[in-house]
């Protein structure tokens, strides 16, 4: 919403239907909830000035693209990371057979494609596509740190043990089985580690049968998919992000986690070397091994130390991840591309 308090008026429509079941947070701005299908949303809004579609590869994605296209309508792309190298590797038979089908043609006539971190621009620009690039991160909400919302953090937590929290998709592409694999070599004294996200894919009976197998079953455990209030109390209460990612565009988990007053273990392969910059986390090989050594250390430090890690991850979020600078770059960008028109 932070367009719509820079002055934009916004339509919002999603592939599922989910934009008409979502209430305004601010009930006063220029936000539209649009439903049906791509053609009948824009019917209804009228034409915008600029078409934003986040994503790519899926059929409304192709279908925006055409609309743009037929409509003389300006049409930012936010690649979300799927066009990173691990991203097009996986499964890619069917990447690249779609890639020439379609999508690269319909990448190739947009006006700008949106990244959020300057590895994946760089990425993004070794394709060759010819178009200009955006780079614009994410904007985070900073909670509030009150202490009826703060669990564990600086103390200890289930049954006088410390947190170790994953939150994400449970997924090839986010390094759960280095995660378990390193966590066995550890094995830290004193805590527990909880994976909380939806499964996808059936990945979640594997890593429950090398749980078992490593003898972990009394320390690791599975939250399922966690949202707004169960979302925030899992943060809230963890002491300890880890994200073994083998590719990430932004990291959004990150910067929720740091907002929240934790520190982050993560790979390389997530854009966020401020991490160990900035004292608020650790940045270490993809690998079992880099893993295994950033565990080791994270664990042994005393709960004061990581929370006050975990404080300057807060101060990093409020200074560079704000909603208001974030959407005047957005603005910015669309009265650039404004100003040229369609792409051909």
């Amino acid at each position: 919403m932070a367009l719509a308090r820079a002055g934009a008026e916004i339509g919002l429509w999603a592939s599922d239907q989910s934009a008409g079941d979502t209430p305004l947070l601010l009930p006063e701005a220029s936000v539209w909830r649009l439903s049906g299908r791509a053609s009948e949303a824009l019917d209804r809004f009228g034409t915008p000035d600029i078409l934003h579609d986040n994503g790519i590869w899926l059929r409304h994605n192709h279908q925006l693209a055409k609309l743009s296209n037929q409509r003389g309508i300006p049409r930012i792309v936010s690649t979300r990371g799927m066009l990173e190298p691990w991203a097009m590797g996986h499964k890619r038979w069917k990447k690249r057979l779609a890639w020439w089908l379609y999508q690269r043609h319909d990448l190739m006539r947009a006006s700008c494609l949106h990244t959020t971190a300057e590895r994946e621009s760089q990425n993004v620009r070794a394709l060759g596509l010819g178009l200009p690039v955006c780079m614009i991160p994410n904007g985070v909400d900073l909670p509030e740190m009150s202490p009826e919302l703060v669990g564990s953090q600086g103390e200890t937590s289930l049954d006088g043990k410390k947190t170790a929290l994953f939150l994400g998709r449970i997924y090839p592409v986010k390094g759960l089985p280095m995660l378990i694999e390193a966590w066995a070599r550890v094995r830290p004294q004193g805590w527990v580690l909880q994976i909380a996200g939806p499964d996808e894919g059936g990945c979640q009976a594997k890593l429950e049968k090398a749980i078992a197998g490593a003898g972990l079953s009394a320390v690791v455990s599975f939250l399922g998919p966690v949202d707004g209030e169960r979302k925030r109390s899992a943060l809230f209460a963890a002491d300890l992000l880890v994200l073994p990612t083998h590719s990430e565009s932004f990291g959004m988990v990150v910067a929720e986690a740091l907002a929240h007053g934790l520190p982050v273990l993560t790979t390389t392969s997530a854009p966020w070397p401020m991490l160990p910059e900035r004292g608020c986390g650790w940045c270490v090989d993809a690998t079992v091994g880099g893993i295994t050594e950033g565990l080791r250390l994270a664990t042994s430090l005393e709960p004061q130390t990581l929370q006050e890690m975990g404080a300057r991850g807060r101060e990093l979020v409020s200074e560079e991840f704000g909603w208001a600078p974030v959407a005047e770059q957005f603005i910015a960008t669309y009265e650039k591309l404004l100003a040229k028109g369609p792409s051909s």
